[in-house]
């Protein structure tokens, strides 16, 4: 929900909406990085500073954002024909729709997030907040370490330079490597092309983690849950 700046402010309990309309006139008020002007409006994800102490504007009720975890084979992109899509088993909305916040490609499974207003949506995922992209993978073959290090410095893949923040090896089989990894790029099938680059096969791949969300241990693939109040709050504070 978008509401004018000075209402935000008075349902935040911090003064009267006649107050916090002097203090927009005084220039004392800023919206994110921009100086407050009368007639502004704001929405959940905005960060509201006064005299330069951020306050927290009140959440919209009817505002959701859920966590789902994605099976294998399952699109999250609505597209015409009979393929299944992540949107089959989202819960049904009285108005608007799920916007996913980000996507995973079909062969891709774990931790998606949803929400049901696009401003939200939006400004949780934009680049400037550089959200972190934990993901486990299994990797067809023993890469060398003078290889691991190419993927830590940055590659560049289609025109982008595109790198892992952070690279952890896991177990390893005869033929497999298990490596933990994460990205801030969230161009698609950028992992899968990192490794590609370097003459290696992805042969599984999940998402457990985005920006401070994990994915629960008890969450089964095909199910989803409502993010609870703390997580809802970190994951608008940090966005």
């Amino acid at each position: 929900m978008i509401t004018r700046l000075q209402k935000a402010i008075a349902d935040a309990g911090f003064t009267s909406r006649r107050k916090a309309e002097d203090l927009i006139r005084q220039g004392r008020i800023f919206v994110n990085d921009k100086k407050a002007n009368l007639g502004d409006k704001v929405s959940l994800g905005d960060k509201v500073y006064i005299d330069g102490k951020k306050i927290n504007i009140d959440v919209d009720e009817d505002l959701k954002i859920l966590i789902y975890n994605k099976p294998l084979g399952e699109e999250t992109a609505k597209v015409a024909g009979e393929k299944k899509t992540v949107f089959d088993n989202l819960p049904k909305l009285k108005t608007g729709r799920w916007i996913a916040l980000g996507r995973l490609d079909i062969n891709t499974t774990g931790l998606l997030l949803f929400c049901n207003n696009g401003n939200l949506a939006d400004k949780i995922i934009h680049p400037r907040n550089n959200l972190d992209r934990e993901y486990l993978a299994r990797i067809r073959g023993k890469p060398k370490k003078e290889e691991l290090d190419k993927l830590l410095r940055g590659i560049k893949i289609d025109g982008d330079i595109l790198k892992f923040t952070d690279l952890v090896k896991g177990r390893e089989t005869t033929s497999h490597s298990w490596f933990a990894m994460v990205i801030k790029e969230g161009k698609n099938r950028a992992v899968r092309k990192l490794w590609n680059n370097i003459g290696y096969e992805v042969s599984r791949l999940k998402r457990v983690r985005l920006g401070p969300i994990f994915l629960p241990a008890n969450l089964k693939p095909g199910e989803f849950r409502f993010l609870e109040n703390k997580e809802f709050h970190k994951l608008v504070k940090d966005s």
